[in-house]
């Protein structure tokens, strides 16, 4: 293989610099972020786990605008798309026709130049979700020989692990992408994947890769600990209660920027006027808002016009606000990685910040709240299951998930489980291919198990960032941990007549 001279090796690394200085006004990079850049300039597959916060736009970013050509970014969330496009336009002119995002809340006309555009191979990133990336008309687009496709991009890649087998069936069908859309293309094409995320355990790192067919990747993992993060959980007995201690939380803040994070639509919307009723500047935000009253309140909320936001997991993903000086979850999200994500907003400056999590007392005699969210997702989990392996009897043994999707109520969601569970396997994006004599694995327990994992985060008594650097794949940096930044360890601490 033909190695490139140093002196051709150092022009690159100048060029990039450059282009780093130009568009983020940043001199260099923070490690593993110029490693990271390189091998995606390079074309290899990668998957990349980096606390939030950590700079990980930048490092598929810049590749995408070096090279001719175009990146798909495959993402989660309409706001973490819009968001990432207008910054990018907003710290160079030069993008405005570069970079882009395709997703339902846009007008007619924005989607029209979006498109032309893309046709007349003007964009280098382009921002969609994967329901957008498999729908006809673009995905026909994605195919033309003349499209020159470097990269596709899976960012906040733990999304496919939480919810390709929950109501985003498309995440469980993006690993035949990649050979799909090369067929079209000129012999010696080459697409590499990229998977980001600040939240992957050892499981969900092998699911990613799994799913996403990834070759050899390079793999960068930075530990999620953050030590400038006070973590804490605190047990409420009565639903009155639990709505006290947080005011208590709040008040102990002052007017620092916050944000409040619950479970469902209805709970943001009671909780936030409760809050307003007060005293306090706030707003409920959920999926259930239209795209100008999210935007509405990001902005507000940016801008400290009010002081926190009661949201669900809606919000959050690349929203950057570096002064979030706390975060209280008044319900317990049901996964580790949920959660890592969700305090990972405060804090981002690298100045102290907080995070508070409330729980019902064991039992839920006077506070059933949380159990009956427990038994809910495990419930939910178990009837997916049922349901694909009924499905599984009436499927043909090759099929497409159109049809699928017409024929039966939930289809869609019955493939993305069958596939899961070792039990189906996709030809193409579009196109399964049942497999009767696999062996079976159990989704279902491995959900449960996740679930039950975060229970045990909220109980133990024991170091609760060892907790976490353990269950994400760093045993050796949680043995070494001197910790003074969760509640377990102060009391520890104060117990044993030392300052914290």
């Amino acid at each position: 293989m033909h190695l490139p001279s140093r002196t051709s090796q150092c022009a690159t690394q100048a060029s990039i610099r450059a282009k780093l200085q130009e568009i983020w006004g940043y001199s260099d990079f923070r490690p593993p972020q110029g490693d990271i850049v390189q091998c995606l300039l390079a074309q290899r597959d990668s998957l990349i786990i980096m606390p939030t916060g950590g700079g990980k736009s930048i490092c598929f970013q810049l590749p995408a605008l070096l090279q001719p050509g175009l990146t798909l970014v495959v993402s989660p969330l309409v706001a973490l798309m819009e968001n990432q496009v207008q910054e990018l336009r907003e710290r160079h002119p030069s993008l405005r026709w570069s970079v882009a995002s395709l997703h339902s809340e846009l007008s007619k006309q924005q989607r029209r130049q979006t498109l032309w555009a893309l046709e007349n191979h003007k964009l280098r990133l382009l921002y969609l979700s994967p329901e957008t990336l498999l729908s006809a008309p673009l995905w026909e687009k994605l195919c033309h020989p003349a499209l020159k496709i470097n990269h596709l991009i899976l960012d906040e890649a733990h999304c496919l692990s939480q919810w390709g087998d929950t109501f985003r069936p498309a995440y469980f069908r993006l690993g035949t992408v990649r050979s799909a859309l090369l067929q079209p293309k000129p012999a010696g094409s080459r697409i590499a994947i990229a998977a980001f995320t600040a939240t992957a355990d050892p499981h969900t790192q092998q699911t990613i890769q799994r799913i996403l067919q990834l070759q050899q990747p390079e793999v960068f993992r930075l530990n999620p600990y953050r030590s400038n993060l006070s973590l804490n959980v605190q047990v409420v007995w009565t639903p009155r209660g639990r709505r006290q201690q947080l005011l208590r939380f709040i008040q102990t803040h002052g007017n620092q920027a916050g944000l409040v994070y619950v479970r469902t639509r209805r709970d943001s919307e009671i909780l936030a006027e409760w809050l307003s009723q007060q005293g306090y500047r706030t707003a409920a935000y959920h999926a259930g808002l239209s795209p100008d009253e999210r935007r509405l309140i990001e902005n507000t909320w940016i801008n400290d016009e009010i002081q926190f936001v009661v949201c669900t997991n809606a919000f959050g993903m690349g929203i950057n606000k570096p002064n979030v000086r706390w975060v209280a979850h008044y319900h317990a999200p049901s996964l580790l990685s949920e959660y890592i994500q969700e305090v990972g907003r405060a804090g981002r400056d690298g100045r102290p910040a907080t995070a508070l999590t409330l729980i019902s007392e064991t039992t839920g005699l006077l506070d059933s709240e949380d159990k009956q969210r427990w038994q809910f997702f495990e419930n939910q989990t178990q009837k997916h299951q049922q349901m694909a392996q009924q499905l599984v009897k009436q499927l043909p043994p090759q099929g497409d998930v159109e049809t699928v999707s017409r024929q039966f109520q939930g289809g869609a969601l019955a493939l993305s489980w069958l596939h899961g569970a070792g039990q189906l396997q996709w030809q193409t994006p579009f196109r399964y291919e049942l497999l009767r004599s696999a062996k079976t694995s159990s989704l279902a327990d491995g959900n449960i198990r996740a679930s039950q994992q975060m229970a045990k985060f909220l109980k133990t008594r024991n170091c609760r960032w060892k907790f976490l650097l353990s269950a994400f794949g760093f045993p050796a940096e949680a043995q070494s941990l001197q910790c003074d930044r969760c509640d377990n360890c102060r009391k520890q601490d104060k117990g044993r007549g030392t300052n914290p």
